[in-house]
């Protein structure tokens, strides 16, 4: 195995991290800046209040996008399972 086989494969596996934690990311940054908004305007400091929407709507995004956050992994898994051979022979 070479050292461009291990960048590839590093390659890979880092963009496959972006493209799954990015559903679940953005979806608590939208909603934690709205609640800090909404916090901002009606100036209510209740830690609960920034907390449980986040909570909710990560889990829903989780529900939502979950079984393509699931085929995206086992698509990779496959793949670098599906290049094992080809790696161990030096080609």
């Amino acid at each position: 195995m070479d050292s461009n086989a291990v960048l590839d494969i590093s390659m890979q596996a880092l963009v496959i991290t972006a493209k799954l934690a990015a559903p679940v990311l953005i979806t608590s940054l939208v909603v934690g800046f709205a609640i800090s908004l909404l916090q901002s305007i009606t100036q209510i400091q209740e830690v609960t209040l920034s907390f449980v929407p986040k909570a909710v709507a990560v889990g829903i995004a989780l529900l939502v996008c979950g079984h393509w956050m699931i085929s995206e992994m086992v698509t990779f898994t496959h793949a670098v399972f599906d290049r094992i051979p080809q790696l161990l022979s030096g080609g």
